[in-house]
């Protein structure tokens, strides 16, 4: 577990949408107790509320199309979902994992169950939070990496020089103006492109 989480969850801004029956009140509470800022809804709202951490909701058919819509026009990055269910069912788990919910709660709510289930989901959505900024560094880093190869290819076309020379090149330029090699790359790329489109154009 990551250090301090469980402090964490008493900054968490938590959103139930459960009717304001015995499970849903005692749900409310228990939130509140553990610290987390809990804002009610029912029904569901039309539009995600700003800056939500956790979504607990109740799970059914008409219910799952509704948080489906909701959880797509919410902004990233998305709150991770708690799944709130009255029995275990093929068809209800069917619906809990297309909600792409990170933990489950039964009914009737019990104060046991939703501190772990809160830290377990949090967790999950810190780890995947993680990758993901993992992976768009990656990709970030790969498309810089295609855009230097590609600037040194004109170059090796357009001036002759070897490979190892167009990298020069590219890196000695980017050591001089203080930029990265990749945004160099661009600018070379961005030159010849309108060179092209000169030259065709003509």
């Amino acid at each position: 577990m990551p250090g301090g989480l469980l402090k964490d969850l008493r900054d968490l801004n938590v959103v139930v949408i459960h009717p304001p029956d015995p499970d849903g009140e005692s749900l409310v509470e228990h939130l509140k107790r553990i610290g987390c800022k809990v804002e009610p809804h029912w029904p569901a709202p039309n539009e995600m509320p700003p800056a939500v951490d956790i979504l607990f909701t109740t799970i059914d058919r008409e219910m799952h199309k509704r948080i489906t819509k909701l959880l797509r026009r919410a902004p990233d990055p998305k709150p991770a979902v708690i799944a709130v269910v009255d029995y275990e069912n093929p068809a209800t788990l069917q619906l809990v994992l297309e909600s792409e919910s990170l933990a489950v709660i039964g009914k009737p709510v019990r104060p046991f169950g939703v501190l772990t289930n809160l830290v377990i989901s949090r967790n999950i959505w810190h780890t995947r939070k993680r990758q993901q900024e993992r992976i768009v560094k990656l990709e970030s880093k790969l498309a810089g990496q295609k855009r230097i190869a590609k600037a040194k290819s004109i170059l090796m076309e357009t001036q002759a020089l070897s490979e190892q020379d167009a990298y020069k090149s590219i890196r000695t330029q980017a050591m001089a103006k203080r930029v990265s090699m990749e945004q160099i790359a661009a600018a070379i790329i961005h030159a010849n492109e309108l060179l092209s489109f000169r030259i065709n154009d003509d």
